[in-house]
This record gives C-alpha cells, sequence and structure tokens, in this order.
C-alpha cells in the first residue's frame, strides 16, 4: 500500500483500449498522488471518497480525455487522513473502487530513533530497533524509494516504548535508507516526526573458517591417523619378512 505526503490526490489509469472489451464489471482505476497519472480513455466522470465515508471527497466531475483529474487538499488535519479510493463511470455504469491509497500525516509528534546492532552493515538474521520516548501503540518503518511499509506493535521500554523489526531473509535489495515513525492506535494515519535515516549495507555471508580449538582438534586428529597408517605400515612388513623367511 502506497504512503504519500498530503499534497493532492488523483485519479489516474492505465487502461488500454482492449481492456474495454471486456464483458461484466468495469474494470477498477488506480489511485496515485501527483506527479505522472493520467485518466483513462473513454471515461466518462470519476469520484474520489474516503474508504468508510459515505460521501464522495469531490463532487462527480466529467472528464477531459488525457487530462490529470484531482482532489486538492489545502490543509491536512487528521480528519483527513486515512484511506482513499476512487471509481470512475462509463456507459452509466460505475467502476470498481480502485486500490486504497493511503494518506498520512507526518510531523504530529517528536521524532523516534532508529538503530542497528549490527551496525551499518547488516547480516542475514539482524534486527533494527526503533524507539521513542513516547508511548507510541505502533512503530512504522519505511525504506526511501519503496511503497511497502513495515507496521508493528510497540512494547514497554525503559523510558519509553520500542519495537524490533527483523531483516530477515536479508537481500541486497534491502540496502538501503531507512526511517521509522510512531502513531497512536487512535489516529492510526497520524505520524511523528521521521527518524534520523539508518543507511543499511547488507554484507555478503562471511566464509566459514574453524576456530582455534577447532583446528587443534583437527590437528590431532591428522597426527593421529598419521601414527596409525605408520604401525600398520611396520605391521604389514614386518608379517611380509616373516612370511619370506618361512619359504
Amino acid at each position: 500500500m502506497s504512503v504519500v505526503p498530503p499534497l493532492l490526490l488523483c485519479l489516474g489509469l492505465c487502461l488500454s483500449q482492449s481492456t474495454w472489451a471486456q464483458k461484466g464489471n468495469l474494470p477498477p482505476p488506480r489511485i496515485t498522488a501527483l506527479p505522472g497519472s493520467i485518466v483513462p480513455w473513454k471515461a466518462e466522470r470519476y469520484r474520489i471518497s474516503k474508504v468508510g465515508s459515505p460521501e464522495t471527497m469531490d463532487k462527480e466531475e466529467q472528464i477531459t480525455p488525457r487530462k490529470t483529474n484531482t482532489l486538492s487538499i489545502a490543509e491536512i488535519t487528521t480528519d483527513k487522513t486515512g484511506l482513499y479510493h476512487c471509481s470512475y463511470q462509463r456507459g452509466g455504469h460505475w467502476s470498481q473502487f480502485s486500490d486504497p491509497l493511503q494518506l498520512v500525516m507526518m510531523g504530529a509528534y517528536d521524532k523516534p530513533s532508529l538503530s542497528s546492532v549490527a551496525g551499518t552493515a547488516v547480516a542475514p538474521g539482524e534486527n533494527v530497533k526503533c524507539f521513542s520516548k513516547i508511548n507510541h501503540d505502533v512503530f512504522i518503518l519505511t525504506k526511501d524509494g519503496d511503497h511497502i511499509t513495515q507496521k508493528q506493535s510497540s512494547t514497554p521500554q525503559h523510558g519509553g516504548h520500542q519495537t524490533i523489526f527483523l531483516l530477515n531473509p536479508v537481500s541486497f535489495a534491502q540496502a538501503g535508507t531507512y526511517r521509522c515513525y510512531g502513531a497512536f492506535l487512535d489516529n492510526p494515519y497520524v505520524w511523528s516526526q521521521p527518524s534520523d535515516p539508518l543507511q543499511l549495507q547488507v554484507e555478503a555471508p562471511a566464509a566459514w573458517r574453524p576456530s582455534v580449538e577447532t583446528q587443534v582438534r583437527l590437528s590431532l586428529a591428522a597426527l593421529l591417523l598419521l601414527v596409525m597408517v605408520v604401525l600398520l605400515a611396520e605391521a604389514w612388513c614386518s608379517g611380509a619378512g616373516s612370511l619370506s623367511e618361512v619359504r
């Protein structure tokens, strides 16, 4: 699910002409944040609404082909935050709603801290910790350039609340800049200021190296094996010599 700052919401679709040949219900549109969205081909009207709200946020507007239709929110308040979706009309029928777009308000509380126990280089199974002196119910972890977010409940910690995000399995695609936010369950779309960025680099698995104790044991085992081979060789030679004398 996408997270966008309080700017503009727009009805954006990328439907090919062949899509309109489908029978039955109209395919759902896509709601995005400016810039980069366009109006669907041959769509007649559009509407943008907040999920769970009985009224649309914008009146049903006539669509001008190939132009972006927007819902402008000049001032963001807590009641404007939430999930938004849109639909469009064609041939007297309204399409299904788009996938929801999450609109959040950031900066309502002091920033938490984000840290990694392993430092900036993260190996598989490592954790990152988000901590705040404010008793937030949940913390949200985001990565720059990635729309996917992780949200986890917090646990009480001395002097505040924290949560541990496990980066497992770790791949090189997870390297990047991370931030975390705090929020409360009664206002889940009102977030704190972002933490200071944490730049993570993913380490390649290190080659296995035996410990000193293991090396000593391996050396003793090799020495014992060598002694046994020498003894067996001497015994075989002694037996072969005795057999020759008998003949």
